[in-house]
């Protein structure tokens, strides 16, 4: 009965959201609880509870993850950077290229890709245009940064999968450390390949000065001068560094470092109590969409477990998974993460298989950690589905189309989820 309610309950819950019948934050909140009264489960408020409990911290880091780095790309702290890779690249089409990439995996560190695709394409679109080179490359090499740097802790899918396994994000995250190193690798050598093609199409092209002037002009339209702090760059960076050692450190958990974190650069930055308002309610719709669904996803993940459905949804799948199979599970959840999250929405694939898949690990001696690893390293590809809101910004931003942004990046996209993989089964991180 319950493995029934369980599967009929995923199926509905994806149904929802893929069909945008219901937004994730009503599917993860109404679904369950629906499904668990008819199983005849009344008394669901501690199950609630208990997951609401389990999800809070990582609902504040996320919070104040959100605020620390958007408070800083309102000071100008990427401006000088973007300015310098500017000029360092010229019309040389294998620089520009590679300063795309080098400018995407740093600002890409924020988690959020609407963010990275407006800067860099902001930035490097009008050198595109200038040299005639393939548009397409400027929005498959941010998208496949953001594959990577979209694993930070304070990234949606780290979130999501921290939740569905149970686990501490610094425990989930750190192992992998090896593995989005060998993805930036590969995005360089992609970024080096592409640009050396466009270089052998176009050759090298003198850029005069004045249009670079034009560039750093058109950086600044639409930006308010009045919230930059170009004088406290120096600051802004330290402290930013400072932060993601103790971070990888785990020097104090993470809501701590970053509520800490961002009390000091608003304190510096702006202290004016009004302009702390100011730059707290610019931000104050990203949070409430990102955190809802966070709080949401405890109602799910409460109930789920406190019924049982989910423990007797893997006991189904225990009992017809070949034994040969059991071992090698975490990277079968690794390769399967890549069409999952493509053809579906993240909240689906962690919410509803991630916590199935970790039950079942169980049965063969795999820690749910592991599979809650594995379940992240398919999220190149997941920025290049077209149920990722962001990716209608970059196309918007470049004026082409979705699909042949597809077809161009997908198998570099392909490529950087495998390098990925194979580099954490090198490192025992998945088990074979």
């Amino acid at each position: 009965m319950l493995t029934f309610l369980g599967f009929s309950m995923i199926v509905v819950f994806m149904y929802l959201i893929m069909s945008k019948r219901l937004s994730a934050f009503s599917a993860l909140t109404v679904v369950p609880i629906v499904f668990a009264l008819l199983g005849g489960f009344t008394d669901l408020g501690p199950m609630m509870m208990k997951g609401l409990e389990t999800i809070a911290p990582t609902a504040i880091m996320i919070i104040f993850a959100i605020l620390y780095f958007g408070v800083l790309i309102d000071t100008g702290l990427f401006d000088p950077l973007v300015a310098r890779i500017i000029k360092m690249v010229g019309g040389d089409p294998l620089k520009i290229v590679m300063g795309t990439a080098v400018l995407s995996l740093i600002v890409a560190l924020d988690g959020d890709g609407t963010i990275t695709y407006l800067i860099v394409v902001t930035a490097f679109l009008p050198l595109y245009n200038r040299l005639g080179m393939n548009k397409l490359i400027l929005a498959c090499i941010p998208a496949l940064a953001m594959g990577i740097m979209n694993l930070t802790p304070w990234g949606g899918p780290a979130v999501q999968a921290t939740a569905a396994v149970k686990a501490d994000v610094t425990d989930l995250l750190l192992p992998l450390i090896p593995s989005m190193i060998a993805g930036t690798i590969w995005v360089l050598g992609v970024s080096y390949f592409l640009g050396r093609r466009e270089r052998k199409r176009l050759g090298v092209i003198n850029i005069d000065t004045e249009f670079n002037d034009e560039i750093a002009a058109a950086l600044d339209v639409g930006m308010d001068a009045s919230i930059k702090r170009p004088k406290l760059f120096w600051f802004n960076l330290i402290l930013t560094l400072l932060l993601l050692t103790a971070l990888v450190l785990g020097f104090l958990p993470l809501p701590a470092l970053f509520m800490i974190g961002f009390a000091i650069v608003m304190i510096v930055n702006y202290p004016n109590l009004q302009d702390q308002k100011e730059r707290l309610h610019a931000h104050a719709g990203n949070i409430l969409t990102v955190v809802s669904m966070i709080f949401a996803a405890g109602i799910f993940t409460g109930i789920i477990d406190g019924t049982g459905i989910v423990k007797a949804m893997a006991d189904t799948l225990i009992a017809v998974i070949p034994d040969a199979l059991g071992p090698k599970l975490t990277v079968i959840v690794a390769l399967i993460s890549m069409p999952f999250t493509f053809f579906m929405a993240n909240a689906p694939f962690y919410f509803g298989i991630i916590p199935i898949m970790s039950e079942t690990a169980a049965h063969f001696g795999i820690p749910p950690l592991e599979i809650g690893q594995a379940s992240l390293l398919g999220q190149p590809l997941h920025l290049l589905s077209p149920l990722q809101g962001s990716i209608y910004v970059l196309v918007g931003l470049l004026g082409i189309d979705i699909g042949d942004h597809i077809r161009f990046a997908a198998k570099y996209a392909i490529g950087t989820a495998l390098v990925m993989t194979i580099v954490a089964v090198l490192f025992g991180i998945l088990s074979i």
